[in-house]
């Protein structure tokens, strides 16, 4: 038996790849398949199934890119409708792939057709169990993403119930917990950092499984979830009626454009995405630029951002392109125009630049504050750990439909936690005609610690 978990950052997403006696499965893989196919190759395996826990919201699914380069088939869980060949399983259904077997366990909730899959041992033990977005390290699934004129979030939220109960913690208490996602992503209001777990310590940490009736666990897992980004509705179609492959839209967005070609698609609406360092971008930028750091969490940023289809102009470092195009390919982006390795060459023929102004949060400089007013950007729950007294709160995921809330004629002093989030709020805000800002350095943390050693 050999178990890998992938775990790709920037989508706080993990997928699976198992492996007996040379034949493989792979579990929720991601939209750029190089990783799979390489573990396959290396390990002289050959790929049998491509099992989907849902119909993800967040990401695009490498599934149909594997079966384009492998025999593999893809399952989904039961009633599963798509515009290409699946296996829908039924509720207990088995495969088997060398020597093992896995069970399809129907678990409703997340979404309707959401499954765990159970992992049995060679000797036909309950091993380890791939809970997608059902369960999380300390969390579970959000039960909002699915929602139709028939079902609401409070009917999914009762049927999440029902499947962790009824289903994953009669599971043994040994039995490893393999998540779909980790801390960050906006699958779940607050998953824990770890990447794996048991059943037993779920059942005796997860805040959600704790002893409760099911009208108890509906309004506390309704409770305080964030509104899901824009992009989530078009990820989910995309994984249902299928897509075109990433070498495809290399070939089409690989376009190196000059200064002229960039003006051309400024007038034409186009994002101009800057995915430099936040120290680099302040210094100098394209106006009308979004800084979005790849460094961070970057592609859920992008998909909270900026709109699905949206023709995007990539500013980046050399060599960074082709990592650029297919990470925004990784949730859906295929709108890639072209790019440009920085902004010498804007310079270079005398273009307009545009700055962001940064500050250092010392004491001396909180205490000599006049009317400047504290933008806060940080998430909800965050607000638990501190905040600036008398500081205005506005999520980042808000702030392109709460912008007008900002006065024009004052100034804007704006942090988060770390610095990355505060420098997209600053570009947002610069390409809305807002130049009466400045960025606080370090953010909160920077803040904080600034605050207690004066």
């Amino acid at each position: 038996m050999y178990i890998e978990q992938i775990y790709t950052g920037c989508l706080a997403q993990a997928s699976y790849y198992l492996e007996s006696d040379g034949e493989a499965i792979i579990i929720d893989p991601i939209r750029d398949t190089d990783i799979y196919i390489q573990l396959l190759n290396k390990r002289s395996a050959k790929l049998k199934y491509v099992f989907e826990t849902h119909f993800h919201a967040d990401f695009v699914s490498g599934h149909i890119e594997l079966t384009r380069l492998t025999d593999a088939q893809i399952v989904f869980g039961p009633n599963a409708n798509t515009l290409y060949d699946i296996i829908s399983a039924k509720d207990q259904q088995e495969f088997n792939f060398g020597n093992l077997k896995i069970k399809v366990l129907h678990t409703p909730g997340h979404t309707l057709e959401s499954v765990c899959y159970l992992l049995f041992s060679s000797d036909n033990l309950e091993k380890a169990v791939f809970t997608g977005d059902t369960l999380f390290i300390g969390e579970v699934g959000r039960p909002d993403l699915a929602v139709s004129r028939d079902v609401s979030a409070a009917d999914l939220a009762g049927y999440l119930y029902d499947s962790l109960h009824n289903v994953l913690m009669q599971l043994p208490a040994s039995v490893i917990v393999y998540p779909g996602h980790g801390a960050g992503s906006a699958c779940g209001k607050n998953i824990g950092t770890e990447r794996t777990s048991t059943i037993g310590e779920q059942k005796q940490f997860n805040y959600a499984l704790q002893k409760m009736s099911k009208s108890e666990f509906v309004n506390l897992i309704l409770d305080g979830i964030s509104e899901a980004p824009d992009y989530f509705l078009h990820d989910v179609l995309m994984n249902k009626e299928g897509y075109e492959s990433i070498s495809d839209i290399l070939q089409k967005s690989l376009q190196k454009l000059n200064p002229q070609q960039i003006k051309s698609w400024i007038n034409q609406n186009a994002v101009l995405l800057d995915v430099r360092m936040p120290n680099d971008f302040e210094n100098g930028f394209i106006p009308g630029s979004i800084n979005i750091g790849k460094t961070g969490m970057f592609a859920p940023w992008v998909g909270s951002i900026v709109a699905p289809k949206s023709n995007i102009v990539i500013i980046c470092y050399p060599d960074e392109e082709n990592e650029i195009i297919s990470r925004l390919a990784r949730i859906g982006y295929h709108q890639v125009v072209g790019y440009v390795h920085g902004i010498m060459e804007w310079k270079l023929e005398n273009h307009e630049l545009d700055f962001v102004e940064s500050i250092h949060p010392t004491k001396e400089i909180f205490n000599n504050k006049k009317d400047q007013i504290i933008l806060d950007v940080r998430k909800d729950p965050e607000l638990e750990l501190g905040f600036v007294k008398d500081s205005v709160h506005i999520p980042l995921s808000q702030i392109t439909n709460q912008y007008h809330d900002i006065i024009k004629s004052k100034e804007y002093w704006i942090y988060c936690a770390g610095g990355y989030r505060s420098m997209i709020a600053c570009s947002i805000l610069k390409s809305k005609g807002y130049n009466n800002i400045k960025n606080i350095y370090g953010g909160f943390s920077a803040i904080a610690r600034n605050m207690e050693d004066a």
